[in-house]
């Protein structure tokens, strides 16, 4: 910046007269930068002079002549961190003026600057006849020249230079692009006119103190040091300061390189001892002021930030009073609340550190950091460049190929190209990975002293941030620690008010937030017994508790083709969590055959939310439920990876109606925060889409698609508060006249045929496809058919049933089903269990991969055995097959020779549609001999 001529003026000046080396000879020997004054070693003290001197490497050459070793050609000099200097402490000399003498070649030709512009004296030694160096008539002695502040070309912070011989000496003042900062001298191209061979510069710390009337502008040129008066008009102000750093010897830097070898840059330290003191003082008074508020007041709401950091540092530019600190560390804690809106990774930009490192002070917009990655703007204020306002840009930085290696940072890059500034700076923001809550650390800073640090981020309904869920006042806290004493932090605050609701409205009610979800389900094509995509969506309001978890029953009959699905391993499920996103989305975990639909994701707050796509699968059993689905969501969005989150929902089956339930209290909860940033899940949507998958009923009833949604309470991190509403929505097919229903039923006895005898039977059911499913049967057997109750040995109790443990007595037979909803069939035993009527239920225990209860009330009309099937369950089946007991075991008794007559069943089938079937199956009886025919 312009802000240290001063110090280019003593480096730069003596490094442009005395090149580094170019080759092994080429270079500087004894440079040395002596900084003067009673003040001169006191932190942030303004020095009465900085005396920059050193002497040209020679060689002597035929005939025993001495000439410099080299012509430097380029020359760069960094000044110590933290040395700076006023933009403007004296009036510029035009350009015109500054180069007026070089039309002469006189030594002391006077030049144009007014005295009020010089900021110092050069004396120089040098060879004025480069046609034949070394000759002792031409090699002059050390003469004085004024030094004046020129005004400084585009693209440089500050200009100086003197004119010896009529040659004139100029240096462009800057910051150092890369850190520390520090400010930078260039001189290039330097004429070969003149042979340099020794270089003394002095800058003055005051350049208008009446101290250096006497060698001020003219007088220099005409009296030589202290030979006269010219005084200036001008009220003195401080030109330099020094150090605010009290961390060892200050270090000047010389890079140079010469016109024999110009490939080759060599480098020269000049190191002055001690080093700073009375830092100590400095960091009592140290002292920063910040305020922080969103640009939002509505609660739960996307918002920007104004943040403002000031200095009050009146002795930057009084002559005698010493500058304040600058800012080492800044650690920035928003308050709790105030967390990461995950709306905008919509279409958020990251920078790297390859497009970082492009941002130079000319560069424009975009061709570093790309644009989309811009959250906000900076601006810096520094007294001394009174009045420039240096402009920035904060970008997003790359997840985890940061410098920090972290999934949050952001970069500022803050340039001026007026002036030829840029400084890039890097900060580690840490979400706390319960609460959200913010910390932004910036380590490091550049030791350049400002008064006003004013950041903006974005506002708008993908602003980065997020207002705290209720009405109140917050607090900022800001640690800054100075560079004077890095052991001595310092702490700050600032508070800000939350006073609206969600929307502008009235503030929300203390305690427990509201919880009033929405829920929208059905399938697609409502069709009766079609197959058709089925869609599940849960929503929540901005405000509301967060959704933990649900439970959901679907209507009877809508049902799932489960065969020819795999079932996603639990190995695989378990390695989900050890990907990162991109690596689930380029190969899935799960096998693409267990794939059953699609699940997208809405988080954040406000009119704008980030949705993420994942997909569902089928599963197995999960925390004892029989089957279960795993929804994966790879969790990228934008630019952020955070992982794969599994969400796993257990699948319960009624094993009376085989309705579908998702079962919430054997479930996962649904993700409330994700690497410290809390989600805010305002919508998901659930799509079970696999072709011929999920089935609708065959029945037309109006039914309920209900679910559970569980609040998060009012401690997100914590079960015991949550607390479940329930939500409905209406669910029912249509069509179901178009449906047929006509299936058949047989059935045949084997064993003995004559009275008293006890027959095994075996009875099968079979429907046609596409049929309406068998909603009732009521079956009559023959009045050849007794029940013989002297058979019934044991009866399973209901408790005993319930817990899976009937006794092997109570098995009467066995029963297997048929369905095309599965690879394999369901079988399992008959049993007699105990009921609430006179005899006791027939009941089919029916076993797979889901278990399924067929439960028929057994009774006596017109001295025949009746069975009623009744609430069968609105599922498809193919066939099912009945195998009762006969003989010893056998139920069945015969109450007369069944060879004598045909004995027929009666069957009344009543199908979910409402249409009526009815049967007269004949029994056929293996024990009767079959006629043999006539010849």
């Amino acid at each position: 910046m312009r802000w240290a001529i001063a110090t280019l003026a003593v480096v730069a000046c003596a490094a442009l007269l005395a090149a580094a080396p170019a080759s092994a000879e080429f270079g500087i020997k004894d440079p040395q930068v002596t900084f003067e004054g009673p003040q001169a070693t006191e932190a942030g003290a303004h020095p009465f002079s900085v005396t920059t001197s050193f002497e040209v490497n020679t060689k002597t050459v035929s005939g025993g002549k001495v000439v410099p070793d080299g012509e430097f050609k380029d020359l760069v000099v960094d000044l110590p961190p933290g040395f700076v200097g006023s933009a403007t402490p004296v009036p510029y000399c035009a350009s015109a003026d500054f180069f007026f003498s070089a039309a002469s070649d006189e030594p002391g030709a006077q030049s144009k600057c007014p005295d009020s512009s010089a900021i110092g004296v050069a004396e120089v030694t040098v060879d004025r006849n480069p046609k034949d160096p070394g000759s002792e008539e031409f090699l002059s002695e050390a003469e004085s020249a004024p030094v004046f502040l020129l005004e400084p070309p585009p693209g440089a912070a500050a200009k100086f230079g003197f004119t010896y011989v009529g040659f004139p000496v100029t240096v462009v003042v800057g910051v150092n692009p890369e850190p520390p900062y520090n400010l930078q001298a260039r001189a290039t191209n330097i004429a070969q006119a003149l042979l340099f061979f020794a270089s003394r510069l002095r800058i003055w710390g005051v350049p208008s103190d009446p101290v250096h009337d006497g060698e001020r502008g003219k007088c220099t040129e005409l009296f030589g040091p202290s030979g006269g008066s010219c005084p200036t008009s001008l009220a003195p102000e401080a030109f330099l300061t020094m150090p605010r750093s009290c961390t060892g010897p200050l270090l000047t830097k010389f890079e140079a390189r010469s016109w024999q070898d110009p490939g080759t840059w060599v480098r020269e330290l000049a190191e002055t001892p001690p080093g700073m003191d009375g830092c100590s003082k400095l960091a009592s008074r140290f002292g920063p002021d910040i305020s922080s508020k969103p640009t939002n007041q509505a609660a739960e709401s996307p918002t920007g930030l104004n943040f403002n950091l000031e200095i009050e540092d009146e002795g930057l530019l009084d002559k005698d009073g010493k500058a304040e600190s600058d800012v080492k560390k800044a650690v920035v804690t928003l308050p709790k609340g105030v967390t990461v809106n995950p709306s905008q990774a919509e279409g958020l930009g990251v920078c790297s550190e390859q497009a970082l490192a492009r941002e130079t002070a000319f560069s424009d917009f975009g061709a570093g950091c790309p644009a989309a990655s811009k959250i906000g703007s900076v601006e810096v204020e520094t007294p001394l460049l009174k009045g420039e306002i240096l402009h920035g840009s904060i970008f997003v930085a790359e997840p985890f190929t940061n410098r920090f290696g972290s999934l949050l940072a952001i970069y500022q890059v803050i340039k001026s190209p007026k002036l030829g500034i840029v400084v890039k700076l890097a900060g580690k923001v840490e979400p706390d990975p319960k609460t959200g809550q913010l910390v932004t650390t910036f380590d490091d800073l550049p030791q350049l002293p400002f008064s006003d640090f004013r950041l903006r981020f974005r506002e708008g309904g993908r602003s980065p941030l997020i207002t705290p869920p209720q009405c109140g006042t917050y607090e900022t806290v800001g640690v800054f620690t100075p560079w004077a004493n890095p052991g001595l932090p310092y702490t700050t605050t600032s508070t800000f008010e939350i006073t609206r609701g969600v929307g502008g409205g009235p503030c929300p009610p203390a305690g427990t937030p509201p919880f009033a979800p929405g829920l929208e389900a059905g399938t697609l094509n409502n069709n009766a017994g079609d197959f058709s995509p089925f869609h599940l969506r849960l929503t929540r309001r901005d405000g509301d508790q967060d959704l933990t978890k649900f439970s959901s029953a679907l209507p009877p009959g809508l049902v799932a083709k489960l065969a020819g699905t795999t079932r996603c391993p639990d190995a695989a499920i378990a390695s989900i969590e050890s990907r990162t996103g991109r690596e689930e989305l380029a190969a899935p975990s799960c096998p693409a055959s267990s794939e059953i639909g699609n699940v997208i994701t809405g988080a954040g707050v406000g009119s704008q939310l980030t949705y993420v796509p994942g997909k569902v699968y089928l599963a197995g059993p999960y925390n004892g439920a029989p089957l279960s689905v795993v929804g994966v969501v790879p969790a990228v969005a934008g630019p952020f990876d955070v992982g794969v989150v599994a969400t796993r929902q257990a699948l319960a089956i009624n094993p009376r109606t085989a309705e579908v339930r998702v079962d919430g209290s054997r479930s996962d909860p649904i993700p409330h925060i994700l690497a410290g940033i809390p989600l805010k899940v305002r919508d998901i949507r659930a799509t079970v889409d696999r072709p011929n998958f999920t089935l609708n009923p065959t029945s037309c009833n109006p039914f309920q698609i209900g679910a559970d949604l569980w609040g998060g309470g009012l401690d997100q991190f914590s079960i015991l508060d949550d607390a479940p509403v329930s939500r409905s929505t209406r669910f029912q097919a249509a069509n179901c006249a178009h449906l047929g229903f006509k299936p058949s039923l047989s059935m045949k006895l084997k064993g003995g045929a004559r009275r008293g005898a006890h027959p095994a039977l075996r009875s099968v059911y079979r429907p046609r496809s596409g049929d309406a499913n068998l909603q009732q049967l009521v079956l009559r057997l023959p009045q050849s058919a007794f029940l013989d109750q002297g058979h019934i040995r044991t009866i399973c109790t209901r408790v005993q049933f319930a817990a899976d443990a009937c006794p092997r007595g109570a098995i009467y037979g066995r029963a297997r089903a048929f369905t095309p909803l599965l690879d394999d069939p369901l079988e399992g035993p008959v049993y007699l269990r105990s009921s609430d009527n006179d005899l006791p239920d027939l009941v089919a225990h029916l076993q797979g991969l889901v278990d399924v209860e067929a439960v028929a009330r057994i009774d006596s009309i017109k001295g025949g055995i009746r069975a009623t099937f009744e609430g069968v369950p609105d599922a498809a089946i193919s066939k099912v097959v009945v195998r009762m007991q006969g003989g010893k075991k056998g139920l069945i008794v015969n109450s007369r020779n069944l060879c004598t007559r045909k004995n027929r069943a009666h069957g009344r089938l009543d199908a979910h549609n409402g249409k009526r079937h009815t049967l007269r199956p004949l029994v056929r009886s293996t024990g009767c001999k079959k006629k043999k025919r006539r010849k």
